[in-house]
């Protein structure tokens, strides 16, 4: 059994398993730290992301709270210049890429972004950045699925939801801008092995995936 340790999120004293992972210690004491790639049982986050960023004392930049391991003492702020600045940087990145359909998302009121925007006040449209819309093809050949690749954020919950539910049909292609989540050979989902289990769909956080109406 792991010993307890003793640490400080936003001047809040916090208990926690040692070497539990900071971002699930901190949200599961209710202290919202933005995420999309992050996976609780995941034993090496990839942190892709990059919106996880907390600031550690005695660290000299901020890090991803998703790979970092809690021990005693260690007194994190969820909030300040650096960190807010990396956050918006990150977060209006993600933006610049994704087609901004709140009105017709199947995700709207419960989407991931929502969330990280109103909690950081950070506008969904980008500012500083020209919207690059890629204009894929929306995937709705699967009988109970719809695919809009041009809303996806490449964290991934799809992907690892697809192979844990034994199927394991969905993964990345390609690289840089042109990356992308999809099957093997490129295939349609409706000519995949795809079993319509509707696992993606559960946990895509912005309605890339989503049921058919």
């Amino acid at each position: 059994m792991a010993a307890i340790v003793n640490l400080t999120i936003d001047d809040r004293q916090i208990r926690a398993a040692q070497g539990e992972v900071l971002l699930w210690v901190a949200l599961d004491n209710d202290i919202y730290i933005p995420h999309l790639c992050a996976y609780r049982e995941e034993a090496h986050p990839a942190a892709s992301c990059r919106l996880c960023f907390v600031e550690v004392e005695g660290r000299p930049t901020p890090v991803p709270a998703c790979t970092l391991p809690v021990t005693e003492g260690l007194l994190v702020k969820t909030r300040s210049p650096q960190v807010d600045g990396l956050v918006a940087a990150g977060f209006e990145l993600l933006m610049s890429n994704h087609r901004l359909d709140c009105k017709n998302c199947s995700a709207n009121g419960n989407c991931e972004l929502q969330r990280i925007a109103k909690a950081r006040k950070l506008p969904l449209k980008p500012k500083n950045l020209s919207v690059l819309d890629k204009y894929l093809p929306v995937d709705d050949s699967a009988a109970t699925i719809v695919y809009d690749p041009n809303k996806c954020v490449l964290c991934g919950q799809c992907v690892r939801a697809c192979r844990h539910s034994g199927n394991g049909i969905l993964g990345f292609a390609r690289r840089g801008y042109s990356r992308v989540v999809t099957t093997f050979g490129n295939v349609p989902l409706g000519e995949s092995n795809c079993t319509n289990c509707g696992e993606c769909v559960k946990v895509c956080p912005v309605g890339a995936l989503a049921e058919k109406q």
